[in-house]
Protein backbone atom coordinates (compact mmCIF):
# COMPACT_ATOMS: atom_id res chain seq x y z
CA UNK A 1 0.00 0.00 0.00
CA UNK A 2 2.83 2.61 0.79
CA UNK A 3 5.81 3.81 2.63
CA UNK A 4 4.02 5.59 6.11
CA UNK A 5 5.85 5.97 9.23
CA UNK A 6 3.29 6.49 11.59
CA UNK A 7 3.34 7.95 15.41
CA UNK A 8 0.06 6.87 17.09
CA UNK A 9 -0.50 8.51 20.19
CA UNK A 10 -3.04 6.98 23.08
CA UNK A 11 -3.24 9.00 26.21
CA UNK A 12 -4.14 5.25 27.79
CA UNK A 13 -3.25 2.31 29.55
CA UNK A 14 -2.49 -0.31 26.92
CA UNK A 15 -3.66 -3.28 26.42
CA UNK A 16 -6.74 -2.70 28.02
CA UNK A 17 -9.91 -4.94 27.18
CA UNK A 18 -11.65 -1.34 26.41
CA UNK A 19 -13.19 -0.28 23.43
CA UNK A 20 -10.91 2.23 22.40
CA UNK A 21 -7.75 0.18 23.04
CA UNK A 22 -9.23 -3.01 21.44
CA UNK A 23 -10.32 -0.38 18.39
CA UNK A 24 -6.35 1.27 18.05
CA UNK A 25 -5.04 -2.44 18.64
CA UNK A 26 -7.18 -3.52 15.74
CA UNK A 27 -6.48 -0.33 13.81
CA UNK A 28 -2.72 -0.34 14.17
CA UNK A 29 -2.97 -4.54 13.32
CA UNK A 30 -4.64 -3.88 9.94
CA UNK A 31 -2.32 -0.84 9.02
CA UNK A 32 0.17 -3.48 9.35
CA UNK A 33 -0.51 -5.79 7.21
CA UNK A 34 -0.74 -2.78 4.94
CA UNK A 35 3.08 -2.05 5.41
CA UNK A 36 2.70 0.79 7.66
CA UNK A 37 5.97 1.77 10.05
CA UNK A 38 4.16 2.10 13.22
CA UNK A 39 4.85 3.38 17.06
CA UNK A 40 2.47 3.15 19.60
CA UNK A 41 3.32 5.99 22.82
CA UNK A 42 1.17 5.12 25.30
CA UNK A 43 0.85 4.94 29.00
CA UNK A 44 2.92 2.84 30.93
CA UNK A 45 0.03 1.07 32.17
CA UNK A 46 -2.27 -1.66 30.89
CA UNK A 47 -3.41 -5.53 31.80
CA UNK A 48 -2.76 -8.50 29.26
CA UNK A 49 0.03 -8.58 26.51
CA UNK A 50 0.13 -6.23 24.15
CA UNK A 51 1.17 -7.79 20.37
CA UNK A 52 4.55 -8.70 19.69
CA UNK A 53 4.95 -6.53 16.20
CA UNK A 54 4.36 -3.57 17.94
CA UNK A 55 6.82 -1.00 18.36
CA UNK A 56 5.69 0.81 21.76
CA UNK A 57 6.97 3.63 23.44
CA UNK A 58 5.95 3.70 27.35
CA UNK A 59 5.58 6.90 29.66
CA UNK A 60 7.43 5.53 32.62
CA UNK A 61 5.03 3.88 35.03
CA UNK A 62 5.55 6.20 37.91
CA UNK A 63 4.18 8.67 35.38
CA UNK A 64 1.10 7.32 34.59
CA UNK A 65 -2.06 7.16 36.16
CA UNK A 66 -2.69 4.56 38.19
CA UNK A 67 -6.40 4.56 37.18
CA UNK A 68 -7.12 2.78 34.18
CA UNK A 69 -10.69 3.65 33.56
CA UNK A 70 -11.90 6.35 30.87
CA UNK A 71 -12.27 9.83 32.24
CA UNK A 72 -10.33 12.60 33.48
CA UNK A 73 -8.09 11.77 36.46
CA UNK A 74 -5.39 14.16 38.20
CA UNK A 75 -2.03 12.17 37.26
CA UNK A 76 -3.21 12.46 33.07
CA UNK A 77 -1.67 16.07 32.31
CA UNK A 78 1.86 14.61 33.84
CA UNK A 79 1.57 11.71 31.76
CA UNK A 80 0.26 13.50 28.60
CA UNK A 81 3.38 16.14 29.10
CA UNK A 82 5.67 12.98 28.35
CA UNK A 83 3.72 11.39 25.92
CA UNK A 84 4.30 14.76 24.28
CA UNK A 85 8.39 14.72 25.58
CA UNK A 86 8.64 10.82 24.06
CA UNK A 87 7.39 11.95 21.05
CA UNK A 88 9.66 14.54 19.77
CA UNK A 89 12.44 12.96 20.87
CA UNK A 90 11.65 9.66 19.13
CA UNK A 91 10.86 12.26 15.85
CA UNK A 92 13.90 14.26 16.24
CA UNK A 93 16.10 10.73 16.00
CA UNK A 94 14.24 9.47 12.95
CA UNK A 95 11.60 11.96 11.93
CA UNK A 96 8.13 10.22 11.00
CA UNK A 97 5.59 10.97 8.91
CA UNK A 98 1.98 11.89 10.45
CA UNK A 99 0.99 11.39 14.34
CA UNK A 100 -2.23 9.88 14.13
CA UNK A 101 -3.82 10.64 17.99
CA UNK A 102 -6.61 9.03 19.08
CA UNK A 103 -8.89 10.82 21.06
CA UNK A 104 -8.89 14.54 22.89
CA UNK A 105 -5.56 14.25 26.00
CA UNK A 106 -3.65 12.49 22.31
CA UNK A 107 -4.28 15.14 20.12
CA UNK A 108 -2.95 18.20 23.07
CA UNK A 109 -0.16 16.30 23.40
CA UNK A 110 0.21 15.59 19.58
CA UNK A 111 0.28 19.51 18.84
CA UNK A 112 2.54 20.26 21.59
CA UNK A 113 5.12 18.32 19.71
CA UNK A 114 4.38 19.51 16.34
CA UNK A 115 4.84 23.03 17.80
CA UNK A 116 8.44 22.15 18.41
CA UNK A 117 8.92 19.39 15.67
CA UNK A 118 6.85 20.34 12.71
CA UNK A 119 5.11 17.03 12.65
CA UNK A 120 1.73 17.02 10.83
CA UNK A 121 -1.59 15.49 13.02
CA UNK A 122 -4.53 13.71 12.15
CA UNK A 123 -6.64 13.80 15.27
CA UNK A 124 -9.23 10.12 14.89
CA UNK A 125 -11.99 12.20 17.81
CA UNK A 126 -13.34 8.93 19.26
CA UNK A 127 -16.21 11.59 20.83
CA UNK A 128 -16.95 14.89 21.01
CA UNK A 129 -15.64 16.24 24.50
CA UNK A 130 -18.42 18.31 25.01
CA UNK A 131 -21.18 15.75 25.50
CA UNK A 132 -18.88 13.48 26.85
CA UNK A 133 -17.13 15.65 29.91
CA UNK A 134 -20.39 16.15 31.48
CA UNK A 135 -20.80 12.78 32.15
CA UNK A 136 -17.90 12.41 34.86
CA UNK A 137 -18.63 15.24 36.59
CA UNK A 138 -21.77 15.71 39.27
CA UNK A 139 -24.94 17.10 37.76
CA UNK A 140 -24.30 20.44 39.14
CA UNK A 141 -21.09 21.37 37.20
CA UNK A 142 -22.93 19.83 33.78
CA UNK A 143 -23.17 23.02 32.21
CA UNK A 144 -19.67 24.15 33.22
CA UNK A 145 -18.01 21.13 31.85
CA UNK A 146 -19.96 20.94 28.31
CA UNK A 147 -18.89 24.31 27.92
CA UNK A 148 -15.13 23.40 28.69
CA UNK A 149 -15.86 20.35 26.92
CA UNK A 150 -16.95 22.67 23.69
CA UNK A 151 -14.04 24.98 23.99
CA UNK A 152 -11.80 21.46 23.68
CA UNK A 153 -13.28 20.33 20.57
CA UNK A 154 -13.13 23.61 18.46
CA UNK A 155 -9.10 24.36 20.28
CA UNK A 156 -8.41 20.77 18.89
CA UNK A 157 -10.50 21.04 15.67
CA UNK A 158 -9.42 24.63 14.85
CA UNK A 159 -5.33 23.12 15.09
CA UNK A 160 -5.07 19.55 13.61
CA UNK A 161 -4.23 19.01 10.10
CA UNK A 162 -6.90 16.65 9.19
CA UNK A 163 -9.85 14.87 11.11
CA UNK A 164 -11.07 11.29 11.33
CA UNK A 165 -14.40 10.68 12.96
CA UNK A 166 -16.28 8.07 13.39
CA UNK A 167 -19.62 8.69 12.95
CA UNK A 168 -21.10 11.28 10.92
CA UNK A 169 -22.47 13.13 13.45
CA UNK A 170 -19.00 14.43 15.04
CA UNK A 171 -18.13 14.84 11.54
CA UNK A 172 -20.90 17.22 10.93
CA UNK A 173 -20.00 18.54 14.57
CA UNK A 174 -16.27 19.25 13.87
CA UNK A 175 -16.25 20.09 10.35
CA UNK A 176 -17.57 24.21 10.57
CA UNK A 177 -14.33 24.23 13.47
CA UNK A 178 -11.83 22.22 11.35
CA UNK A 179 -9.16 23.99 9.85
CA UNK A 180 -7.84 21.09 7.59
CA UNK A 181 -9.84 17.84 5.96
CA UNK A 182 -12.74 16.26 8.06
CA UNK A 183 -13.66 12.38 6.91
CA UNK A 184 -15.98 9.64 8.67
CA UNK A 185 -14.21 6.13 8.97
CA UNK A 186 -16.23 4.28 11.90
CA UNK A 187 -13.97 1.30 13.41
CA UNK A 188 -14.32 -2.31 12.03
CA UNK A 189 -14.19 -6.00 12.91
CA UNK A 190 -13.41 -8.94 10.91
CA UNK A 191 -15.84 -11.31 12.16
CA UNK A 192 -14.65 -14.60 14.05
CA UNK A 193 -15.94 -18.22 13.80
CA UNK A 194 -19.31 -18.09 16.31
CA UNK A 195 -19.06 -20.11 19.70
CA UNK A 196 -20.92 -23.50 19.11
CA UNK A 197 -23.71 -23.44 20.51
CA UNK A 198 -23.24 -25.85 23.02
CA UNK A 199 -20.63 -23.39 24.53
CA UNK A 200 -23.23 -20.24 24.40
CA UNK A 201 -25.57 -22.57 26.28
CA UNK A 202 -22.66 -23.58 29.03
CA UNK A 203 -21.98 -19.84 29.70
CA UNK A 204 -25.48 -18.56 30.07
CA UNK A 205 -26.22 -21.18 32.72
CA UNK A 206 -23.36 -20.47 34.28
CA UNK A 207 -25.24 -17.12 34.66
CA UNK A 208 -28.65 -18.60 35.61
CA UNK A 209 -29.64 -17.23 31.68
CA UNK A 210 -31.76 -19.09 28.88
CA UNK A 211 -30.50 -18.53 25.89
CA UNK A 212 -32.66 -15.99 23.90
CA UNK A 213 -34.71 -15.01 27.21
CA UNK A 214 -32.66 -12.01 28.11
CA UNK A 215 -31.49 -8.67 27.19
CA UNK A 216 -27.64 -7.76 27.13
CA UNK A 217 -25.83 -5.19 27.77
CA UNK A 218 -21.60 -5.89 27.59
CA UNK A 219 -18.97 -3.29 28.73
CA UNK A 220 -18.02 -0.66 31.45
CA UNK A 221 -20.08 0.76 33.60
CA UNK A 222 -18.82 4.22 33.60
CA UNK A 223 -21.64 7.02 33.52
CA UNK A 224 -21.35 7.85 29.70
CA UNK A 225 -22.77 4.58 28.94
CA UNK A 226 -26.38 5.29 30.41
CA UNK A 227 -27.11 2.57 32.36
CA UNK A 228 -29.38 4.36 34.60
CA UNK A 229 -31.59 4.53 31.93
CA UNK A 230 -31.21 0.76 31.78
CA UNK A 231 -32.54 0.00 35.19
CA UNK A 232 -34.99 2.21 35.07
CA UNK A 233 -36.03 0.28 32.22
CA UNK A 234 -35.95 -2.89 34.47
CA UNK A 235 -38.05 -1.59 37.03
CA UNK A 236 -40.63 -1.32 34.57
CA UNK A 237 -40.46 -4.31 33.11
CA UNK A 238 -39.61 -6.92 35.85
CA UNK A 239 -40.76 -10.00 33.44
CA UNK A 240 -37.77 -9.16 31.14
CA UNK A 241 -34.05 -10.80 32.82
CA UNK A 242 -32.00 -7.39 32.27
CA UNK A 243 -28.03 -8.22 32.28
CA UNK A 244 -24.94 -6.12 32.64
CA UNK A 245 -21.93 -8.03 31.89
CA UNK A 246 -18.46 -6.37 32.44
CA UNK A 247 -15.31 -7.49 32.85
CA UNK A 248 -13.82 -4.65 34.77
CA UNK A 249 -13.58 -4.14 38.86
CA UNK A 250 -16.72 -1.84 38.83
CA UNK A 251 -20.48 -2.83 38.90
CA UNK A 252 -23.14 -1.43 38.25
CA UNK A 253 -25.68 -2.20 40.99
CA UNK A 254 -29.64 -1.74 40.30
CA UNK A 255 -32.51 -3.65 41.56
CA UNK A 256 -34.05 -5.84 38.43
CA UNK A 257 -30.80 -5.78 37.24
CA UNK A 258 -27.91 -8.81 37.14
CA UNK A 259 -24.46 -7.42 37.18
CA UNK A 260 -22.26 -10.69 36.34
CA UNK A 261 -18.59 -10.22 35.68
CA UNK A 262 -17.25 -12.16 33.13
CA UNK A 263 -14.00 -13.16 30.75
CA UNK A 264 -14.15 -11.09 27.48
CA UNK A 265 -14.76 -14.97 25.64
CA UNK A 266 -17.85 -15.39 27.90
CA UNK A 267 -18.78 -11.50 27.35
CA UNK A 268 -18.98 -12.64 23.59
CA UNK A 269 -20.71 -15.90 24.13
CA UNK A 270 -23.57 -14.32 25.84
CA UNK A 271 -24.04 -12.26 22.88
CA UNK A 272 -24.50 -14.45 21.01
CA UNK A 273 -27.48 -16.05 23.65
CA UNK A 274 -29.10 -12.76 24.22
CA UNK A 275 -32.45 -12.05 22.96
CA UNK A 276 -31.75 -8.39 22.84
CA UNK A 277 -28.02 -6.32 22.64
CA UNK A 278 -28.45 -3.11 24.36
CA UNK A 279 -26.93 0.19 23.89
CA UNK A 280 -28.70 2.38 25.92
CA UNK A 281 -25.90 5.33 25.70
CA UNK A 282 -27.24 9.13 24.62
CA UNK A 283 -23.92 10.85 24.50
CA UNK A 284 -23.21 11.80 20.85
CA UNK A 285 -20.41 11.94 18.64
CA UNK A 286 -18.76 8.50 18.92
CA UNK A 287 -18.80 4.93 17.90
CA UNK A 288 -19.36 2.13 20.82
CA UNK A 289 -17.22 -0.77 19.88
CA UNK A 290 -19.55 -3.02 21.41
CA UNK A 291 -22.17 -2.16 18.98
CA UNK A 292 -19.29 -4.21 16.22
CA UNK A 293 -19.79 -7.06 18.67
CA UNK A 294 -23.62 -6.87 18.83
CA UNK A 295 -23.54 -7.15 15.31
CA UNK A 296 -21.28 -10.06 15.02
CA UNK A 297 -23.56 -12.09 17.29
CA UNK A 298 -26.64 -11.17 14.77
CA UNK A 299 -28.74 -10.55 17.82
CA UNK A 300 -31.25 -7.48 17.45
CA UNK A 301 -30.43 -4.30 18.91
CA UNK A 302 -31.78 -1.51 20.59
CA UNK A 303 -29.96 1.51 20.50
CA UNK A 304 -30.94 5.37 20.32
CA UNK A 305 -31.17 7.00 17.04
CA UNK A 306 -27.34 8.77 16.02
CA UNK A 307 -25.78 6.12 18.71
CA UNK A 308 -25.78 3.55 16.20
CA UNK A 309 -24.30 4.96 13.28
CA UNK A 310 -25.56 3.66 9.97
CA UNK A 311 -28.20 0.99 11.06
CA UNK A 312 -31.63 1.32 10.09
CA UNK A 313 -34.84 1.42 12.39
CA UNK A 314 -36.75 -2.02 12.04
CA UNK A 315 -34.26 -3.66 9.66
CA UNK A 316 -30.96 -3.29 11.44
CA UNK A 317 -31.87 -1.76 14.99
CA UNK A 318 -34.46 -1.06 16.52
CA UNK A 319 -33.82 2.55 17.30
CA UNK A 320 -35.40 4.98 19.55
CA UNK A 321 -36.11 8.59 19.21
CA UNK A 322 -33.42 10.68 21.16
CA UNK A 323 -36.38 12.01 23.63
CA UNK A 324 -37.30 8.27 24.30
CA UNK A 325 -37.22 7.23 27.90
CA UNK A 326 -37.39 3.86 29.76
CA UNK A 327 -41.03 2.98 28.94
CA UNK A 328 -40.08 2.99 25.20
CA UNK A 329 -36.97 1.49 25.79
CA UNK A 330 -38.65 -1.80 27.47
CA UNK A 331 -41.16 -1.77 25.10
CA UNK A 332 -38.35 -2.18 22.50
CA UNK A 333 -37.10 -5.09 24.09
CA UNK A 334 -40.71 -6.51 24.84
CA UNK A 335 -41.23 -6.57 21.43
CA UNK A 336 -38.38 -8.52 20.31
CA UNK A 337 -38.80 -10.27 22.94
CA UNK A 338 -42.29 -11.23 21.67
CA UNK A 339 -41.70 -11.76 17.89
CA UNK A 340 -38.46 -13.84 17.78
CA UNK A 341 -38.60 -14.12 13.97
CA UNK A 342 -38.93 -10.05 13.66
CA UNK A 343 -35.48 -9.70 16.07
CA UNK A 344 -33.73 -12.31 14.31
CA UNK A 345 -34.43 -10.55 10.84
CA UNK A 346 -33.01 -7.68 12.88
CA UNK A 347 -30.14 -9.23 13.63
CA UNK A 348 -29.10 -11.31 10.45
CA UNK A 349 -29.99 -7.21 8.64
CA UNK A 350 -27.22 -5.90 11.66
CA UNK A 351 -24.61 -8.79 10.29
CA UNK A 352 -25.05 -7.87 7.13
CA UNK A 353 -24.37 -4.43 7.66
CA UNK A 354 -21.44 -5.26 9.48
CA UNK A 355 -19.35 -7.65 7.21
CA UNK A 356 -19.93 -5.28 4.19
CA UNK A 357 -19.35 -1.80 6.20
CA UNK A 358 -16.73 -2.36 9.06
CA UNK A 359 -14.10 -4.55 7.32
CA UNK A 360 -10.55 -3.76 8.17
CA UNK A 361 -8.64 -3.90 4.71
CA UNK A 362 -10.86 -1.23 3.51
CA UNK A 363 -11.40 0.83 6.72
CA UNK A 364 -7.27 0.76 6.88
CA UNK A 365 -6.36 1.69 2.95
CA UNK A 366 -8.88 4.29 3.89
CA UNK A 367 -7.26 5.66 6.76
CA UNK A 368 -4.06 5.04 5.26
CA UNK A 369 -4.65 7.22 2.36
CA UNK A 370 -6.20 10.35 4.66
CA UNK A 371 -3.12 9.80 6.35
CA UNK A 372 -1.03 9.83 3.31
CA UNK A 373 -2.71 13.05 2.08
CA UNK A 374 -2.35 15.17 5.53
CA UNK A 375 1.23 14.25 5.14
CA UNK A 376 2.05 15.51 1.76
CA UNK A 377 -0.15 18.49 2.29
CA UNK A 378 1.74 19.61 4.78
CA UNK A 379 5.18 18.97 2.59
CA UNK A 380 6.67 15.86 4.11
CA UNK A 381 6.67 14.38 0.61
CA UNK A 382 5.24 10.76 1.34
CA UNK A 383 4.51 8.75 -1.40
CA UNK A 384 1.61 5.88 -1.49
CA UNK A 385 0.70 3.16 -3.89
CA UNK A 386 -2.49 3.68 -5.17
Amino acid sequence: MGALRLAVIGAFPFPLSQGSQLYVRDQLGALQQLGTEITLFCYGTGEGNAPEELDIVRVPRGLSPSVLRTGPALGKPLADAALSGALLAAHRRRPFDVALAHNGEAALAALLARSAGGLPVVYVAHTLIEHELPTFCPPLLGPVARAAGRTLDSTIAGRVDAIIALCRDAGKALEPRARGPVTVIAPGLDPAASPERARVDQVCRRFGLVRGRFALYTGNVDGYQGLDLLAEAAQLAPDIAWVVATHGKHRFEAAGVSCVRTTPEEARALGFGCGAALLPRRCPGGYPIKLLNYMEAARPIVAFEGIADGLEHDRSAWLLPPEAGPTAFAEAVRTLQGEPERADRIGAAARSHLESHHGWHDLAVRTLRFCGDASRKAGNGVRLLR
